[in-house]
């Protein structure tokens, strides 16, 4: 019977600095516009949780949805526009 306690060295040979690399942070830089959206529409849903959302609120909902969309359809179109054509 083997024991993989002895491969596992292998496998996390290297260490974990814990600092995100250069390829990560501008792949976060590419996406913040996502993120910020989903984080103002996650703000507008919280807002609503202990309360009949208003008119007011649902339209704050909405507009942050579409903001949402936009952002991910730019992010799309930013990947797509530089990724090679498959013929």
């Amino acid at each position: 019977m083997k024991h993989i306690g002895a491969l596992q060295a292998v496998v996390t040979a290297l260490a974990f600095d814990g600092e995100p690399s250069a390829a990560e942070l501008e792949a976060i830089d590419r996406e913040m516009p996502l993120i910020r959206a989903e984080v103002e529409l996650l703000d507008a849903q919280i807002t609503t949780l202990d309360r009949t959302p208003s008119q007011l609120d649902a339209r704050r909902i909405r507009r942050a949805r579409r903001r949402v969309l936009a952002a991910r359809r730019e992010l799309t179109n930013r990947a797509v526009a530089g990724s090679p054509e498959v013929a």
